[in-house]
């Protein structure tokens, strides 16, 4: 078993987190000041730890380190650096972090494979200001389209003004784009955001599959007027509609399916929001995530159904916009268990789960096979201030992570090929 440097590590994770909003804990969104300057430190660190850099059209931050073969595709290490709003510590930062600490151990022991490896800091994985998560992984899998690069934030920035300021070229995003098996194998360690791990007792886990998430911006108008002189049965209060429409996508998604299904509108403005004005036109978010295709589109056609027959009885308007789409995987069964090997050499028990969450691997499933590993995180929580990993899960997922780039090059090499 090689030997990650667990106090380096951590010390990494910790530095890089200092870079938060005054007063937000752990606020780092996308295309921020505070963004940039970390990521700036990531480059420092990439470069002193020998990697050839490079900041790509999308933004995104790529490391390579090369390997004994250069005509071989690249093993992919990735994850993101930006986060919610009051968010967290080890979510993103964790993934990055550990690929570097991977390579840096490869190169003190003087492992050289025989393919080369890329360190990867995608891109606004979180859902932006602009209304689009994955931003980078989306560019790598050609699912970054000009129409999604002219959506604005509040202030009237589009997207592609925001990935230029981050060091990216918009105009040349579409030739960034990665076609399929020029990736031999993308790698993510994640905390689970969630307490599978922590009931199991089990410090890793191997990620059997990742949802997919369909997002939706709904705008419902009714006629603002006064709220003392306009008589209850006389309104169209645009408000009252889109809270219906709301507990109508929570009872959709109560149902029962083929398979597990969440809903959520997490977004919620209300317009012109004054305490004597019947509300006039609300805007939210519909988020529908599941490991079924079909059955996030049965959710979303039953909520789209509800949406427009509680606008025409209420005398409301309602439109229903696709922002985006990212597609269910399921891991290969080989890698798998090359991964569970890889972390039954350092712990035991190791358990398969689902990741409820979206990744930049939906995207990189596009282009390559990926594999995702779990670390626990406390209470489950995650997207939070409280958001906490411990220093010695964080060190065997690093372990296992560079068992796997080890074994998988041993396998591939010797005809084991990943169909």
């Amino acid at each position: 078993m090689n030997i990650i440097n667990a106090d380096r590590l951590w010390q990494d994770v910790m530095e890089l987190a200092t870079y938060t909003e005054s007063g937000q804990p752990w606020t780092r969104r996308s295309f921020s000041k505070l963004y940039n300057e970390g990521r700036d430190w990531l480059i420092r660190k990439m470069e002193a730890a020998g990697l050839e850099i490079e900041v790509d059209a999308a933004a995104n931050i790529i490391g390579r380190r090369a390997g004994q073969n250069p005509s071989l595709p690249p093993i992919v290490i990735g994850s993101h650096t930006d986060t919610v709003q009051d968010g967290g510590r080890f979510d993103g930062i964790s993934g990055v972090l550990v690929g570097l600490e991977v390579l840096r151990t490869l190169n003190e022991k003087g492992i050289i494979l025989e393919y080369p490896i890329e360190l990867v800091d995608f891109t606004a994985e979180e859902p932006s200001e602009y209304g689009l998560s994955t931003v980078g992984s989306r560019a790598w899998s050609g699912n970054l389209t000009e129409d999604m690069l002219s959506y604005t934030n509040k202030a009237g920035e589009t997207l592609a003004e925001a990935i230029r300021r981050s060091g990216g070229n918009p105009k040349e995003i579409h030739t960034i784009q990665r076609k399929a098996d020029t990736i031999a194998l993308y790698l993510e360690l994640h905390i689970e955001q969630g307490p599978v791990l922590l009931k199991k007792q089990s410090s890793l886990g191997v990620v059997s599959g990742i949802v997919g998430i369909q997002r939706y911006h709904v705008t419902v108008e009714g006629l603002p007027n006064h709220a003392g002189t306009t008589p209850m049965n006389m309104r169209n209060d645009a408000l009252n509609g889109a809270c219906e429409m709301s507990l109508q996508l929570e009872r959709i998604a109560n149902e029962t399916y083929d398979a597990p299904v969440v809903g959520t509108v997490g977004e919620f403005n209300n317009f012109p929001n004054g305490s004597n004005v019947v509300p006039g036109r609300v805007t939210f978010s519909v988020e529908v995530r599941s490991i079924s295709s079909n059955v996030i589109d049965k959710v979303c056609e039953h909520f789209i159904t509800q949406a427009n027959a509680i606008s025409n009885r209420r005398g409301l308007k309602v439109t229903i916009e696709s922002i985006s789409r990212s597609t269910p995987i399921v891991v290969q069964d080989q890698i798998k268990l090359m991964l569970r090997e890889s972390c039954e050499k350092v712990t035991n028990p190791v358990i398969e789960l689902p990741s409820g969450a979206g990744h930049d691997a939906n995207q990189i499933s596009l282009i390559g096979p990926v594999g995702m590993l779990f670390i626990p995180c406390r209470d489950g929580r995650s997207h939070c201030p409280e958001e906490w990993a411990e220093k010695e899960d964080l060190a065997l997922g690093a372990t296992a992570i560079l068992n796997m780039v080890q074994s998988f090059s041993k396998t591939i090499l010797e005809g084991g090929l990943i169909k």
